[in-house]
């Protein structure tokens, strides 16, 4: 098939994942126009990339996976409905998806990866599509002091408590969002900061790999 077709198809299955998302109740203009347009089977591997737009979560090596199209966009969803521009810390890069998409609508966006392979492998993606996003190679669970404070913080794994670290990397008016609960379910949180007061709100129920990390789950 030629590479023109391929184009086709995966902007079709694109604009598909998009209305399957709509159905799902993900309503926000920006961040289904982020979906539509970064091309998420660019963080698979060649030969996984038929299974790119499927609407579940997917392996991509050392123990992770590529979460749920719809679980990214419920996440995008919630920080830019209370942080809409500004600096955003991702924490858990995996195959670099979650933060294109922050990427795209603007953010400046700093990202954590703990794994090796996995930093090095979406390093490689982001050079070849020419993304300006900041990587840092490290536990993830103590954030990038150098760059802080964030406006926004994402974390893409589930932990079973706020990283302390992570709130005093968190700007005046910022919002964290990440999932809170046991290693096999969690609950997503959105923790916002007002001076020296966080305030705390759990949502829907979610599954995540665990956060690993000197202030999350311990390796092992």
């Amino acid at each position: 098939m030629a590479g023109q077709d391929y184009g086709r198809i995966y902007r079709d299955r694109r604009y598909e994942m998009v209305e399957q998302l709509k159905r799902y109740g993900i309503t926000n203009t920006r961040v289904l126009e982020a979906f539509l347009s970064v091309e998420r089977h660019l963080f698979f591997d060649p030969e996984n990339r038929e299974h790119a737009y499927d609407d579940c979560a997917f392996p991509i090596g050392c123990g992770q996976t590529i979460s749920q199209p719809y679980t990214v966009a419920y996440m995008t969803s919630m920080l830019v409905e209370r942080c809409p521009s500004g600096t955003v810390l991702e924490i858990g890069t995996g195959s670099g998806y979650q933060a294109a998409i922050l990427d795209f609508m603007g953010y400046s966006v700093y990202t954590v990866e703990r794994i090796p392979e996995l930093f090095r492998r979406s390093l490689g993606v982001f050079k070849a599509l020419g993304l300006k996003i900041h990587q840092h190679l490290g536990d993830g669970t103590l954030g990038w002091k150098d760059e802080a404070p964030f406006n926004g913080i994402i974390v893409t794994a589930g932990a079973p408590d706020p990283p302390p670290t992570l709130l005093e990397q968190l700007a005046d008016n910022g919002v964290m969002i990440i999932p809170i609960g046991g290693s096999t379910g969690q609950q997503m949180t959105v923790i916002t900061r007002n001076g020296n007061t966080l305030q705390q709100e759990a949502f829907h129920s979610f599954a995540f790999v665990p956060l690993i990390g000197r202030e999350g789950w311990m390796d092992g």
